[in-house]
Parts: C-alpha cells; structure tokens; sequence
C-alpha cells in the first residue's frame, strides 16, 4: 500500500485519535514516512533473526527496589476492562479440532519398563556414579520407553537415538571426575539449537532448519554430564499455551489423551510426566514452562530473567523469554539450575550474578519463619472449582509447615497479563515480520493472527508496554520486600480437551481456554522473577492441578527451599499416568 496523506490521516485518526492535522503536514510527514520506511526496509532482516536487541531488562537492578513514580494510577483504567489481551481472539480457535484428531493409538503393553524410569535425575546419577546403573543400559531404556509410549503423546519431535547411545557409552567408558548430570538422559525443546539437528521451532516455516553450534544450555547440558536424547514438541514458534499444532500434530496429554498437556512446552511436560526422560528443558514467555508442569503434574522452574542464557534458542520475546527445566522433583530442578545458569558472552541478557549451589537447598524442612503473600485480589477472578480445592488444600499445607500467610496487594493480574501479551507482540512481531511476508500461509491458522495482529502494535504502543513494566517491577518489588514467596494458582482451569476453545466455569463466566491459561503466569515473566510450578493435587477426574511459589528476583535458593519443603513426603508424587 503506498504511503499517502490519506494512509497517514487514517492511521492519525483511528489509531492515534488526531483529526486536527493540518493538509501541507499530512503531505510532508506521508513523504518522509515514505523514505524512513524505504530506508530501514533495506536492513536485511533474516540475518538479524538470532541477534538480540540492544537492551536488557535486570529485575535485580536497585532502581526496579525503589518506589513506584506514580503507581496504581497509571493503570487504574486498564484494570477490569473488557477485551482480553488480544491473545485468544474471539473463540480461541488454536487450528486444531478434536473431529480432525486421530484417535490415540495405545501405547505398546511393554512400555512400562525397569524402574529407574521413574526414579528422579538425582537418584540416576548416584546409581550411575556408583556404578548400580550403567549409561548405556539407562539411556536404552529411555529409548526403549520412547519408541514405545511416545508416539500416542506425541511428545517428541525427534529422537536422537544413535547420537544419545554414543553420548552414552563415552559416559560409561569415560574416567576421572564426573559431572552432576552424568549419564542421564535430557530433552530440550525445539526452540534449542543442538548442533546438527534442525530446529524447527514447531513450524513449517522453519522445517529445514538447521542448527551448526549447540545453544548455550545445550553445552551446558553436556559439560554436566547430560545424554541429549531428543528434542520435544511445542507449540508453534511457542506462541500458544495448548501445544496444537498442524505441523507436528497435537501433543497429547499423558493423564488423558484427550486432553492438552498446556504449553508451548508441551512436549517437555509430557515426556517427564510419562516416564519418557526425567529432565527436559523448556522456554517460558508467559508460562510455558509453568503451565505444561501444572497440567502434566510435574515440577516446572523459570529461573529469574537473565539468570540463564538464551543465546542460540529461537525468541518469542526477547525482554521477556526464560529457559528452565521440568523435572521430576525439586532438587532435580535446582541440580539443572545449577548446571545452565551463569553469564554467557553470547547473551547480554544473561547477568553476572553468582550461581548457587542451589542443589543444597533442596532439603527436606519445615517453614517455620517463612512469609508467604497471598495476593487475594487475585483469587476473586474465575477459578475452576476443582482448581481451587487443590490451591487451597495447598495454603493449607504451607501454613501446616509452619509458613505465616500473609494477603498482599499486587497489581491487578489482568493489567500485567495485558503488558506481558502487548510487550510479546510488539517483539514477536518484530522478528517474525520478514517470515510472514514471505510464507505467511505456513503458519498454524492461531499463530498467524496473532503474528498479524502484532504488525500493528506501533513502538509507541510498544514502549508504553515496556515503561508500564518498569512501574509494576517497582510496585511488586515493595510487597516482595515484606514477604519471602508469594502462592497462587498456576492455571484457573483443569486440562482442556484437545481443540476445545472455550471454558465454562459453571457460574456464569465463559472464557478463551487460552486466555485463561496464562493469566496467573504471564504476571511473572513481566516481573522476571523466578517461579515454580509444583504438583498440587488432582480433580475428581484425576487430572494434575498445580501451585505456583514464587520468589524475589535472584534468590532461587530461597524458593527451592519453601519448595523442596512442600513437595517432602506428598504421596502424590509416586501417583503415574496409565500408560
């Protein structure tokens, strides 16, 4: 479309409300948009697609510790009004509907396997160090499980299995000091570059892409020991929160096959949850490493932004993305943690903080002395019956540890969810805007419309979302100095059936299934503080419902303590999906 005085008076009257521009401005400022947009147009765009932009956010930075500037009142109008995020759309379509699905295929009745297939990353690498497990015969019988239950979940997108055995038997041939992860299997998400292995990122547009270096977190896997087994589904692009998807197929998940194992790390949660691999990586933009943990029933981390390096991982959003594992228990979590956080030269994001032994805090205690907000507000939006009894039944636990609950007031969860979802657009928008022009019509139908709703978030719009999360950061970071953690739920609702669209609450409220499913995570990826997803109980029909805890920006110690502590003697950990 040329650029002309009446684009420019259009675009000043519905989008900026100006209706008072004056004809001689319209003709000079339509020419001289006319030559800016040819001029940046000459960027060549595909070649800055791994390159971050030229600014960070540190949520541990002492001017996001100070008082708000103005507060409450810079978001008081956007608080409880109607709309959504943009993010589900009218329906919440995701492109996928059960009447297109295949039926589950079941898995093989050998699929069940030794025992150590369930035992925690922690306890493999013992039985590995001490010589009871061999690499070799522990990495089969991952693949062994694979081959066998993988494919009526639909969790994988490929498998390394020649690779994964090499890696295995240089483990089992390999003398001298070890690392903490030596000999266990690991996933990544295919949003992670593994040298030699294209990374898809879940895509069509991206099918033929390959990867000629390992991302940081991958080297870091292997520094530690890890087997790279393979690479888990995910949503396209990771920009949705059920893991549908027409490239792949959907991921299905392992409590019941008909249902969304959530994402867009979907096929992480769901090969932990099945006994597929006791560890696999994940990315979180608005929950993806949180949301998937709830609904799978296993342990989700998001370390604090910039505690891990994202350098070779493909971005959603670059100011808001995170990588962290899922895991089978707590102390796995800190023990990755551990091994892939740390500043990285490739990253610019990734801050020279010092690492912890975060493992070490993973021990079984009470909480005795412990602040715990309950942000109350919160818990007055719609929240699935079945999901509350386990949020409660959870507080409860807390407090039956000795934690003091303590009611907080946050900023309406509605308005950070809205800046986490304009910020993802603004820059999801930016570095998918090249692809789209080209090959728009491969993307899955939910992603592409969010894709275009984004080309027209203008950097005003933008930035006014990034200096917005400035003012939250600051207002958060008061009710977080008189409380250790906060707790809420992760996900308003229990697993939604594959394709469904919307969610009755059985009160009177409707809503997207993918709007409700990011509105109590999306909060903390704007905050870029660190948050666990922990098993918390399941609803009637046995389906997973989890809890998150969340911490201070850079004190994961801290947290992996209150957590560790929640999750000691909780029977519901040996619980497993039938498989």
């Amino acid at each position: 479309m040329p650029i002309d005085e009446q684009l420019i008076a259009a675009i000043a009257r519905e989008m900026h409300g100006r209706t008072d521009i004056d004809e001689a401005t319209l003709t000079e400022t339509a020419a001289r948009v006319a030559t800016l947009l040819a001029k940046v147009r000459l960027a060549h765009e595909q070649r800055l697609r791994s390159v971050a932009p030229a600014f960070s956010f540190d949520p541990g930075a002492p001017t996001y510790q100070t008082a708000p500037q103005q507060g409450a009142a810079l978001w008081a109008g956007m608080a409880g009004s109607a709309g959504g995020s943009g993010y589900g759309g009218t329906a919440g379509t995701t492109g996928v509907t059960a009447g297109d699905l295949p039926a589950a295929t079941p898995p093989a009745q050998t699929a069940q396997g030794p025992d150590f297939l369930w035992w925690s990353a922690t306890d493999l690498a013992a039985a590995i160090r001490s010589k009871q497990l061999s690499p070799v015969a522990v990495t089969q019988a991952f693949l062994d499980r694979i081959a066998a239950v993988s494919p009526s979940l639909n969790a994988f997108s490929e498998v390394m299995a020649e690779e994964a055995l090499a890696q295995a038997r240089a483990a089992e041939a390999a003398t001298g000091p070890t690392g903490p992860l030596h000999g266990v299997p690991v996933a990544v998400k295919d949003l992670i570059d593994i040298a030699g292995h294209r990374t898809t990122a879940g895509s069509r547009v991206l099918a033929e892409n390959m990867a000629h270096q390992d991302a940081t977190v991958t080297a870091r896997l292997r520094a530690a020991g890890a087997i790279i087994i393979g690479k888990t589904a995910t949503h396209e692009f990771a920009f949705g929160s059920t893991s549908d998807s027409p490239f792949h197929g959907p991921v299905r998940n392992p409590w019941d096959r008909a249902k969304i194992p959530a994402g867009s790390s979907g096929g992480s949660g769901a090969a932990v949850a099945a006994g597929l691999v006791p560890i696999a990586i994940g990315t979180d933009t608005g929950g993806s490493i949180r949301m998937p943990a709830t609904h799978c029933g296993v342990v989700g981390l998001k370390p604090t932004y910039g505690r891990v390096s994202k350098a070779g991982v493909i971005p959603l959003s670059w100011s808001l993305d995170h990588i962290g594992p899922l895991a089978v228990s707590v102390r796995d979590a800190a023990l990755v943690l551990q091994a892939i956080a740390g500043a990285d030269p490739l990253d610019p994001a990734a801050l020279q903080v010092p690492v912890a032994d975060y493992a070490a805090h993973a021990t079984p205690g009470d909480l005795r002395g412990v602040r715990i907000g309950l942000p109350t507000a919160w818990l007055e939006t719609p929240i699935d019956q079945e999901v509350r009894r386990c949020f409660n039944e959870a507080v409860a636990r807390l407090k039956d540890l000795g934690a003091e609950i303590v009611d907080v007031e946050l900023p309406a969860v509605d308005v950070m969810t809205f800046i986490n979802r304009l910020i993802t657009f603004g820059e999801a928008g930016a570095f998918h805007a090249p692809l789209l022009k080209e090959r728009a019509a491969e993307y899955a139908p939910d992603v592409r419309l969010r894709l275009e709703l984004a080309q027209y978030v203008s950097a005003r719009d933008y930035l006014l979302g990034q200096r917005l999360r400035a003012e939250l950061v600051r207002q958060v970071s008061q009710v977080m100095a008189t409380v250790d953690a906060l707790v809420t739920p992760v996900v308003p609702i229990p697993p939604a059936g594959i394709g469904q669209p919307m969610w009755d609450y059985g009160d009177g409220n409707r809503e997207p299934v993918v709007e409700a499913m990011v509105r109590f995570c999306a909060p903390f990826s704007v905050t870029g503080q660190p948050a666990f997803s922990l098993p918390a109980g399941f609803t009637a029909e046995g389906l997973p419902v989890g809890v998150q805890l969340v911490g201070k920006p850079f004190a994961e110690a801290a947290l992996i303590r209150i957590a560790a502590a929640f999750e000691t003697n909780d029977g519901r950990r040996n619980r497993r999906p039938s498989l």
